[in-house]
């Protein structure tokens, strides 16, 4: 009999509850940002991920706006809500839970659309031609504004929640490897805070693990397998690897699986943040990797540390002509990190790199590229 894998009753559907175990600020003293550390607990969960995966987690929401909500809606909270799935709750626990209570989904906006006497101007940009305009209108505006300029407007429970949408998982690069913390994982994740229209907002998931979720909580998680996003199998294989920000997450878990099995592949990490006194993540860890050999070049740029701006991006160009070397070797490049403007910027550096040190056409350069990726050797993790 073939000895079957063990397997694990945890997924998206049924998720398994983690032990917090750390959460540590990155950032210090004169950081414009908050970024932080998490360390979770998958003991007696059997759940295995490879490096370059995500975890999905599934958030609650902020009971103090949960609160304003059912004031402004003149709800009690007890009322009995059920969900699309049939599964029955109280409205507080579905609104601290089930729904997602900030952004307006289009049937929110209708009704309120419909019901309210100076929405004109809403009703106008809900046509299919004005999406982008609704958009800008929208940008920092939640459900809580539309109720709370609106005073006159009542909804019964039922119509409510009706125009809600389903809390979805948020997906989390995993950074670390099993390989050298077994039965845990950890994040980086920027805390989401900013103000608008005079109130301050918060991301959901980022402000719950951040201030609400205590060490006797337990946070419901899956691995989200990534498989386009893979370490080369030849531990020989040198890789580089460009992650700005919480775009480090997977590179920290990179080097750790790659010094775990003893990889001889050459190394190479472009780091970027605002400035290397208060943003500089895991510096110590970097720079033991770095002495240690498995870490075997390392470029950082620190944006705000000098009167011109310096990103990864500009980092590379200084030195495309030994990264363009390590792609004739071979090298596998990887990206994570902001998709609306790092990654387009290190793709036009990528693009320009091999033009000039290759002495190619953009045409070729172009091919280059085409070929890097269809040969999945230039991988992209963005968001």
């Amino acid at each position: 009999m073939p000895i079957q894998p063990p397997t694990t009753p945890y997924s998206r559907k049924n998720p398994f509850p983690a032990v917090p175990l750390l959460n540590r600020k990155l950032t210090l003293e004169g950081s414009e940002k908050e970024t932080r550390h998490y360390e979770f607990s998958l003991s007696g969960s059997g759940l295995q991920y490879e490096v370059g995966d995500s975890m999905g987690i599934f958030p609650q929401n902020n009971p103090q706006l949960v609160e304003e909500l059912l004031a402004a809606l003149h709800f009690s909270g007890q009322e009995s809500v059920t969900n699309k799935e049939g599964e029955t709750f109280s409205l507080r626990e579905g609104l601290l839970k089930h729904f997602q209570i900030t952004s307006p989904s289009k049937q929110f906006l209708e009704a309120i659309a419909q019901r309210s006497a100076t929405a004109n101007e809403l009703q106008e940009m809900m046509q299919p031609d004005r999406k982008s305009d609704l958009e800008r209108y929208l940008w920092g505006l939640e459900i809580i504004d539309f109720l709370l300029d609106n005073p006159s407007i009542r909804f019964t429970v039922e119509e409510f929640v009706a125009t809600l949408r389903k809390l979805q998982p948020r997906l989390y690069s995993i950074g670390s490897s099993l390989k050298a913390y077994p039965e845990q994982v950890h994040f980086i994740i920027a805390t989401v805070r900013y103000e608008s229209h005079g109130r301050q907002r918060e991301g959901v998931a980022s402000t719950y693990l951040a201030d609400r979720l205590m060490q006797d909580n337990r946070l419901p998680m899956f691995v989200h397998v990534a498989k386009g996003f893979r370490l080369p199998e030849d531990p020989s294989t040198p890789v580089i690897m460009v992650g700005p920000g919480t775009g480090i997450a997977p590179f920290r878990a990179f080097l750790q699986d790659r010094l775990a099995i003893g990889a001889s592949g050459k190394n190479w990490l472009f780091f970027g943040e605002q400035r290397a006194r208060c943003d500089f993540f895991y510096e110590d860890e970097f720079v033991a990797a770095q002495k240690a050999g498995t870490l075997t070049r390392f470029d950082t740029a620190f944006s705000r540390d000098q009167s011109h701006k310096i990103y990864v991006q500009h980092r590379m160009l200084e030195h495309g002509k030994e990264l363009f070397a390590w792609l004739e070797e071979g090298a596998h490049f990887f990206v994570c990190g902001d998709a609306a403007r790092m990654a387009k910027d290190v793709d036009v550096a990528l693009h320009q790199i091999i033009e000039k040190e290759g002495g190619k056409t953009p045409e070729q350069a172009a091919q280059y590229v085409e070929n890097l990726r269809q040969q999945k050797r230039y991988k992209r993790d963005v968001y």
